[in-house]
């Protein structure tokens, strides 16, 4: 018989990080544990007075590696009869991003030094801090006079989400965190960094992933941006930049082996491979399938969506993406990202901020949480039958306007609107932006013939699943694993464990063997789809009018065609009661 050989995947999350050991010869998922940070709220350092400010813990990334990566595997020594550790051939590693943090010389966060150890300044930036945003329109500003290439392979507009635009901005507030700091090094760069015993930055392999979508990285001019573009911003810029090699890798490719002290914590045998890490959203497209034609949705907190394109089909740059980067995602490919900055997020912010004391104690009495109540309540109402309309800007937008200083916006109200109405207003205005973004790639030549979810929301909510059906007009589809950033983290394992380990030549000989899509679909509702069109192009207007410098119209119309709406699809309503 033959010995059965495993890859372990850590998946770090916004909150937590979860370990997942997969067996690579059929994507069977033996093992799993989940830590949750404990710095901050919820895993993330807050201040009450600065929202944009959103910063991590480096330890709690540590912590969790080791008692998550433990805890997977001894759950797989629990469930899988025969298991040894010994059989796991390769780790690998997604995260978060853009979240950058400052480093010492040999390559050790500033946020594991005693002298920083309360100053958020120093710690991880999480991807959703926004207090660059400053920053990023001043880099927009300068690259649209002197780089415009740089900006036209990042979609037109530099962010606050991402490396440079946070790194100038600690540079303004902290000089002191700046001075000390030798580099910044992404999140999913230090993970592989730590396992593989090469922090020191002359050593560390950077990804490709996150060098590409969020620090402007680029082959076609020498790696990151240069000394001049960065001076012009800030003359201290221009030395992060000699910092920083000339070379990106990407996932899949080898990181390193796994040193004798991680081995030990891990309780592995060392020496195995560790890749080069990646993006959550991008492994997690991995994880769920993707290819050309397919559009891969990770719903969470955010929403990422990821397609792929063939270096061979002369792809133009797209407005608005996050990024078009060689091999990202699949070799050989050009790999989009896009994606909304808040969806979960707003879900949550709704449930713990402005539900009624009523509807908790109903929950609470049925055994249920608020979600699962206000989904309840939400699936008995037609599209349009609420006469609200929500954009979904809470907190921001990030494609395809890139502009961190939108809010979000309910329109509609009564003095009888009922929370489950705006609940699904809010679910139904992350669908209208999910179309936005659909229709702006394909506007650019990216054909998308399927749609493929993964991530919690898409597993739980039946009715999110179908309103997104019903409002972009295509059937949704969901990946079969619960775990689809993990999964993907390792394949991505076992492609850099080589076929010489027992690992595989590529990543698309991985996909095959590990992954699979559910039965389950969700299939556009043709009457649905009609009142969503009319109802999209409301969205539409507000998300021109709100979100663009030139467009000039009257508003009188459009709280009239909602209450014309809601009145026609209650109307009918009553009429099918008679």
């Amino acid at each position: 018989m033959n010995k059965r050989r495993f890859a372990l995947g850590f998946d770090y999350g916004t909150n937590s990080v979860r370990a997942l050991v997969v067996d690579i010869a059929t994507g069977e998922e033996v093992g799993t544990s989940v830590y949750g940070y404990r710095a901050g709220v919820d895993g993330v350092i807050v201040d009450p007075v600065d929202p944009n400010l959103a910063r991590q813990d480096p330890q709690d990334y540590l912590d969790g590696l080791e008692i998550s990566g433990r805890g997977a595997i001894e759950a797989a020594r629990a469930n899988t009869p025969g298991f040894d550790a010994d059989q796991i051939i390769g780790i690998g590693v997604d995260t978060t991003g853009s979240t950058p943090m400052p480093v010492d010389d040999e390559g050790m966060p500033l946020g594991l030094d005693p002298r920083f150890a309360e100053n958020p300044n120093a710690m991880a930036w999480l991807w959703k801090d926004h207090t660059s945003y400053e920053e990023a329109q001043a880099i927009t500003a300068k690259a649209a006079k002197i780089r415009p290439e740089f900006l036209a392979k990042c979609g037109g507009a530099y962010s606050s989400e991402w490396f440079w635009s946070k790194i100038w901005h600690c540079l303004k507030v902290d000089p002191e965190v700046f001075e000390a700091a030798y580099t910044w090094v992404e999140l999913a760069d230090i993970i592989p960094g730590f396992l593989t015993g090469t922090l020191a930055p002359d050593r560390l392999k950077r990804s490709v992933c996150a060098a590409g979508h969020k620090a402007m990285f680029n082959d076609g001019w020498s790696g990151y941006p240069d000394k001049d573009f960065l001076a012009a911003l800030d003359p201290n810029l221009a030395r992060v930049r000699e910092s920083l090699p000339d070379t990106a890798y990407a996932a899949g490719e080898s990181a390193g082996l796994l040193t004798e002290e991680w081995a030990k914590r891990l309780g592995l045998r060392p020496n195995i491979a560790v890749s080069v890490g990646a993006f959550d959203a991008h492994m997690g497209a991995v994880g769920a399938g993707v290819k050309e034609g397919t559009l891969v949705k990770i719903i969470g907190t955010s929403t990422c969506d990821i397609a792929v394109a063939s270096k061979e089909t002369g792809l133009p740059d797209v407005p608005g993406v996050c990024g078009i980067v060689d091999g990202s995602v699949l070799p050989n490919h050009f790999g989009l990202e896009a994606g909304q900055s808040a969806v979960g997020d707003i879900f949550n912010w709704f449930v713990r901020h402005c539900v009624p004391g009523n509807y908790e104690e109903e929950a609470k009495q049925r055994g249920i949480d608020i979600h699962q109540l206000l989904t309840e309540k939400a699936e008995r109402l037609k599209p349009g039958e609420s006469g609200l309309m929500a954009l979904d800007w809470n907190n921001g937008n990030r494609t395809i306007l890139v502009d961190v200083r939108l809010s979000g916006l309910m329109l509609g109200q009564t003095l009888q609107t009922k929370p489950e109405e705006i609940y699904r207003a809010l679910i139904e205005g992350t669908a209208y932006g999910a179309k936005v973004i659909i229709d702006r790639l394909e506007e650019y030549g990216v054909h998308i013939d399927e749609i493929v979810n993964c991530g919690g929301i898409a597993e739980k909510n039946d009715m999110l699943m179908q309103i997104y059906a019903d409002v972009t007009n295509r059937t949704m589809r969901i990946s079969r694993s619960a775990q689809t950033p993990a999964l993907g983290a390792a394949m991505f394992a076992a492609v850099a464990a080589g076929t010489e380990n027992g690992g595989y030549a590529s990543v698309e000989e991985a996909q095959a063997a590990m992954g699979g899509l559910k039965d389950k679909l969700f299939t556009p509702i043709p009457a649905n789809v009609e009142t969503y069109g009319q109802l999209f192009a409301i969205y539409k207007e507000l998300h021109d009018i709100f979100g663009t410098q030139n467009y000039s119209a009257n508003l009188y119309h459009i709280m009239k065609e909602l209450l014309d709406l809601r009145d026609a699809i209650r109307g009918k309503n009553n009429q099918d009661c008679l």
